[in-house]
């Protein structure tokens, strides 16, 4: 029997009082003036059955690159891999870590340079290359690696310090 994961029946929705995958909510506040170029911020994560049909169930991704075994063998991966768009939510939750919140994303970029796979440890490591301190800005450039240090996805974000938030 092939590997196909099933990932429960889409029509069901979850409001304020279902079910939270989230861990404690970051209330890190930190001041515009605080942020320093080079500031570096290692976010660790071992990617599970779990995480992958977890995605797809919330993101709608279901392709079955990421879900079933024996396409995935038919496929230059030669197997499953993990969705692309998870790995760029290990950046976003490396850059929480590091900044804090009381920020918002004006945009930002990414590019995948191998596969991801279920049991692989990634290492998201997410830097402030610029300080712009007229506008309130910080530009980020995060980098994860897979096992082996293996390069597996690039990216930079800018990112607008509110001040609102500060109050």
């Amino acid at each position: 029997m092939p590997h196909i994961v099933d990932v429960g029946v889409r029509r069901r929705r979850f409001g304020a009082e279902g079910p939270s995958i989230l861990a404690p909510v970051n209330r890190t506040l930190r001041t515009f003036e605080s942020y320093t170029v080079g500031e570096r911020y290692d976010y660790v994560r071992t990617v599970t059955e779990s995480d992958v049909s977890d995605f797809a169930r919330v993101s709608g991704d279901d392709n079955a690159l990421h879900l079933d075994e024996a396409f995935g063998k038919r496929t230059r991966f030669n197997g499953r891999v993990a969705h692309g768009a998870l790995s760029f939510g290990f950046m976003a939750a490396s850059q929480t870590q590091l900044i804090g919140t009381g920020v918002i994303w004006l945009g930002a970029s990414v590019r995948f340079t191998a596969p991801v796979r279920i049991g692989d440890q990634v290492t998201t490591t997410t830097e402030i290359v610029e300080i712009i301190p007229d506008k309130r800005l910080l530009r980020i450039r995060c980098t994860t690696r897979g096992p082996g240090g293996t390069v597996v996805m690039e990216g930079d974000s800018t990112i607008k310090h509110l001040r609102e938030a500060q109050s």
